[in-house]
């Protein structure tokens, strides 16, 4: 299965650019799911259909989907769900908030992992195309397997073994006092459970032959400053961007004198997308005279994006994103490819056999290889967009 990401700064139109994808990669004979993860869901009014949490088929080989969470927390969080619901009531509230409380903040982010990770287990489609959230919401979500894996590694699976071997001892005195049980076995392997899945999709993710990111920009300088952290951020957890998009370009035959401001700064901001992020590809697209709602609009979008019956499911562009280098003399050059983050901008801190790489609020615990691992940081420099950290 091929797997295509649009993520980019709200409104820049990435949902569009996702639907018009879709299109193509259906009419070139591919199976074609375009899912949308936002959790302020535009796709139906884009594709202007009726569209719910499951699949429901658009054009012949093309089917679109918006994940419902409340959906996916009943069929794979039910336990859990029931479990806080009840811990809620126990500390007074109705039971219709307490139902809307057991959805805790970023759940969202993990249900659409999970429900990637199903449709890659059940190869219906060769072609998965994630219409994301904004570009911040987007990041959490792939920068979860990392930062669950470091919470499960050190809390939870201890914390999960007392509460196990605890509960039948102190079950009959907790809940007379408190009103609410100790979660049982089935509560406590729900997380775990999950975290195996979003783990395993991690693998896939970080595959650049099979998962690519897009980067849907406008030609604007708050817009390309947000895509341009992006890109880094995205190197940062090891997944490759293959296409940038630089979406809505006034034309040139748009002569009108309201709009030559405009196009003098879309002129300098154009150059700027292209020089910033080489050797990525850009594609650009024109701003058009209606909006993108609708087939008939889509088609003319989806012809001016992929012409000539181009492919959009292949791989624009392979980036490595990290590298060990043999340096001689038992040292190793760990390089993180890190666009446009100066060094100082970077923490470093190894413990045992992980790395842990700080840039902003942007963490990732990296699990060393063994040919590091017993080795530790002699410094680190920032060299042609690479962060070349020293082992010896």
């Amino acid at each position: 299965m091929r797997l295509i990401l649009m993520t980019g700064k709200g409104g820049v139109g990435k949902t569009s650019v996702a639907a018009a994808t879709g299109l193509r990669c259906a009419e070139l004979g591919y199976k074609t799911l375009v899912l949308s993860t936002d959790p302020a869901h535009s796709l139906a009014d884009s594709f202007d259909l009726e569209m719910g949490h499951e699949p429901i088929q658009v054009r012949p080989n093309l089917w679109g989907a918006e994940l419902d969470a409340l959906m996916e927390l009943e069929g794979n969080w039910g336990a859990v769900k029931r479990y806080i619901t009840q811990v809620l009531q126990a500390r007074g509230l109705d039971g219709v908030q307490a139902e809307e409380l057991a959805i805790l903040p970023g759940m969202d982010e993990i249900f659409g992992l999970v429900r990637m990770k199903r449709h890659y287990d059940e190869g219906t489609y060769d072609v998965l195309i994630i219409d994301s959230a904004p570009t911040g919401t987007a990041l959490r979500l792939l920068s979860l397997p990392e930062v669950g894996g470091w919470y499960m590694r050190r809390f939870y699976k201890p914390l999960q073994a007392v509460s196990v071997m605890l509960r039948p001892l102190v079950e009959p005195i907790f809940r007379p006092v408190v009103g609410f049980s100790l979660p049982d076995k089935e509560v406590m392997d729900a997380p775990y459970e999950f975290y195996e899945q979003i783990e395993a999709l991690q693998k896939v993710l970080m595959d650049n032959t099979t998962t690519s990111v897009r980067l849907v920009a406008n030609p604007e300088k708050m817009v390309i400053k947000e895509s341009l952290r992006a890109h880094a951020y995205l190197s940062l957890y090891n997944v490759s961007t293959d296409l940038v998009i630089a979406n809505r370009i006034i034309p040139a035959e748009v002569t009108d004198p309201f709009f030559q401001r405009w196009k003098e700064s879309q002129e300098k901001y154009r150059q700027e997308l292209h020089d910033n992020f080489a050797p990525l590809p850009v594609k650009e697209v024109p701003l058009f005279s209606e909006e993108m709602c609708g087939m008939e609009a889509l088609d003319r979008l989806k012809d001016v994006l992929y012409p000539n019956n181009e492919d959009p499911s292949q791989v624009y562009y392979k980036e490595t994103t990290m590298r060990i280098v043999a340096a001689g003399n038992n040292e190793y050059s760990l390089d993180l490819y890190l666009p446009g983050i100066p060094k100082d901008k970077v923490q470093l801190n190894k413990t045992g056999d992980e790395l842990n790489i700080r840039i902003g609020n942007h963490r990732r615990n990296l699990v060393l290889p063994q040919a590091l691992a017993a080795l530790q940081p002699a410094g680190a420099k920032m060299e042609e967009d690479f962060l070349k950290i020293r082992f010896k």
